[in-house]
C-alpha cells in the first residue's frame, strides 16, 4: 500500500495512469471555487488532459471558503495536490487516473489576501464555479438578487476582507480595473438552467449594492459563459477509500469515484482567453440552451422522479431503482410524454438514446449512487429541474400526472418517515419551514412561493398534486407508480 504523493507517482504508475508533465512547471492561469467532487472528475479532470497534452499553462488554483473546505486543504496538502480519480462503466470495468491538474489550494479564512492577490494577478484568466444552486442567491421565483447565507451577508455590510465567493469575485476584479488588467471570465460549472446567466446576476447585483460603478464596469468587461455539465460522481466515502487501496494500492486521504460518461457542452465567450478545450472533449458552441435544457429537464429531474418515491418504498441506492421495471417505466414515461415535448431539438441528440443511455447510467451497481445524495435541498432543485417542465405542459395542456406524482412524493418524504416507519434523509435548508406547511394543510405546500411561484395556484396541478398524494396514501409508492402507468 503506498500513500499518494509527488514522491510516489513513479512507483504507482505500474497500477495507474500518472501525470508525465513537470508539474513545477505549470502556470495556474484557472481558480476554481468549490473544489468538491465533481470538480475533481470533470473541470480538473479535462484540465489534467491539456497539461498531459502539452498545454501547461491551463492549470488550476483551487479556493476554499466555507469552514469545511478546511478538510479538503488538508487532504491535498498531505498529498501535493494530488488525488486519484476512478472511473466506473456500466460492465463494472475500472480505470485509475492520479490527477495533478490542480496545481495550488487557497483555504480562503486562512489568508484572505492570497486569494484576492491571486484573483487580481493577470496571468489568472478564468474563475470557474462549482458552489451548488444555493451558492449564487438568486430567488428562484423571481430571479432577483436576494442573498441569505451569512458571509455574504457580512460581505455587504463592509467587511475588512471578503469571505464569500461573491465578495471575492467583486474584489479580484475592482483591483483588476483600478489596475487596467483585463477581466477575467467567470465560468459557472453549476447544475442550473442558465447557469452563466445567473452566476452575472448574482455578481452583479452584489456589486450593484456596494459599487454601482465597479458594477457597470463588470457589465460591460466580464463574460459569463453558460454551460452544461454531466458526468454522475457520488460522495467519496470511507468504503470508496478501501475499495481504491484494495483495488490499486493507493492510500489515498480524498479519492473520487465516477461514471465513465462525461460532458462538458460551453459556449464559447471567454473576456481573456481560454484554454483549447475542445481538443480534449469539451463541446464549444454558441447556444448551450437546448443541450442544458436536455439535461436538466431528463438527467436531473430524473433523479428528484425516481429518488423520493425510491425512498418511500424502502430504496436506497440509485441502482436499485433503476433496474426495477416498475421504475424504469415510470422514468421513460415521464421522459418521453411530460420532458421531451418540453425541449427544442438538440442538434446531434437522439432523445430516445438518450433516454436509454441515461437508463443505463443509473443502473449501473458499480457507482452505488445514493438516493440520498439526489434529494439534498429538494426546495433548489425541484424549481430548476421538474417544475419548469411542469410549466410549460400546463400550458401546452400536455401530460403532467408523472411531475404531480413526483411531487406528491416529496411532499410525504418532507413529512418524515417512509412506507416501514424509517426516517427519510430529509436535508434542506428549508426543511423546517416546509415540514411546517405540510403539517398544517399538504395542499399549501404549492402555495410556498420560493418553490412553485405563481405555479401552485393553477387549479390543474393542484388537483392533479392532491389526487397523487390520495394515491400514496392509498397505494403506497409502488401502487401509485402503477396507477400513473396504467391511466
Amino acid at each position: 500500500m503506498t500513500d499518494l504523493t509527488a514522491a510516489t507517482l513513479p512507483s504507482l504508475a505500474a497500477n495507474v495512469s500518472v501525470p508525465t508533465y513537470d508539474r513545477a512547471a505549470v502556470r495556474t492561469r484557472i481558480v476554481h471555487f468549490g473544489v468538491g467532487g465533481f470538480h475533481r472528475a470533470h473541470e480538473a479532470m479535462y484540465l489534467d488532459r491539456l497539461l498531459e497534452a502539452g498545454h501547461t499553462e491551463w492549470a488550476l488554483c483551487g479556493v476554499g471558503v466555507l469552514s469545511f473546505d478546511a478538510a479538503m486543504r488538508d487532504a491535498l496538502r498531505a498529498q501535493d495536490t494530488l488525488y486519484t480519480l476512478v472511473t466506473e462503466a456500466p460492465d463494472g470495468t475500472s480505470t485509475a487516473r492520479v490527477v495533478g491538474s490542480i496545481a495550488q489550494y487557497l483555504f480562503a479564512p486562512d489568508d484572505p489576501e492570497a486569494v484576492v492577490a491571486k484573483l487580481a494577478d493577470a496571468d489568472t484568466a478564468i474563475v470557474s464555479l462549482t458552489i451548488t444552486e444555493g451558492g449564487y442567491g438568486i430567488d428562484d421565483a423571481t430571479g432577483a438578487y436576494a442573498p441569505r447565507d451569512e458571509a455574504t451577508l457580512a460581505d455587504l455590510e463592509g467587511t475588512d476582507a471578503p469571505r464569500s465567493v461573491m465578495g471575492f469575485l467583486s474584489e479580484g476584479l475592482r483591483r483588476r480595473r483600478d489596475a487596467g488588467t483585463p477581466a477575467f471570465t467567470v465560468m459557472s460549472c453549476d447544475n442550473i438552467q442558465g447557469n452563466g446567466h445567473v452566476a452575472r446576476a448574482a455578481l452583479l447585483g452584489f456589486a450593484e449594492r456596494l459599487d454601482p460603478e465597479l458594477a457597470a464596469w463588470i457589465a460591460e468587461n466580464v463574460s459569463f459563459p453558460n454551460s452544461m455539465v454531466d458526468r454522475i460522481t457520488p460522495v467519496t466515502t470511507d468504503a470508496t477509500r478501501d475499495a481504491i487501496a484494495a483495488e490499486f494500492g493507493i492510500r489515498d486521504l480524498w479519492p473520487v469515484r465516477s461514471e465513465s460518461f462525461e460532458q462538458w457542452v460551453l459556449e464559447d465567450s471567454f473576456s481573456a482567453g481560454r484554454p483549447p478545450l475542445d481538443e480534449v472533449g469539451v463541446q464549444l458552441v454558441a447556444d448551450v440552451e437546448p443541450y442544458e435544457l436536455m439535461k436538466l429537464r431528463l438527467l436531473n429531474a430524473s433523479h428528484q422522479a425516481m429518488s423520493y418515491l425510491g425512498i418511500l418504498s424502502g430504496a436506497e441506492f440509485v441502482h436499485e431503482v433503476c433496474t426495477d421495471p416498475l421504475f424504469v417505466a415510470f422514468l421513460q414515461g415521464y421522459m418521453h410524454t411530460e420532458a421531451i415535448p418540453t425541449l427544442r431539438p438538440v442538434p446531434g441528440i437522439d432523445l430516445d438514446a438518450y433516454c436509454d443511455q441515461l437508463i443505463e447510467r443509473f443502473g449501473s451497481e458499480a457507482i452505488r449512487d445514493t438516493l440520498a445524495r439526489q434529494v439534498v435541498d429538494g426546495s433548489d432543485r425541484l424549481p430548476k429541474f421538474l417544475l419548469p417542465v411542469v410549466r410549460e405542459q400546463l400550458a401546452a395542456g400536455g401530460r403532467i400526472d408523472h411531475a404531480a406524482l413526483v411531487l406528491a412524493g416529496w411532499s410525504v418524504f418532507l413529512e418524515g418517515r417512509t412506507e416501514a416507519g424509517e426516517a427519510t434523509p430529509a436535508v434542506d435548508s428549508r426543511l423546517d419551514e416546509l415540514r411546517a406547511i405540510i403539517a398544517e394543510d399538504p395542499a399549501a405546500l404549492l402555495d410556498y412561493a420560493p418553490v412553485f411561484g405563481d405555479l401552485g395556484r393553477n387549479a390543474r396541478l393542484r388537483e392533479a398534486y392532491l389526487a397523487a398524494r390520495a394515491s400514496l396514501a392509498e397505494r403506497g409508492a409502488r401502487g401509485a407508480i402503477q396507477a400513473v402507468l396504467d391511466a
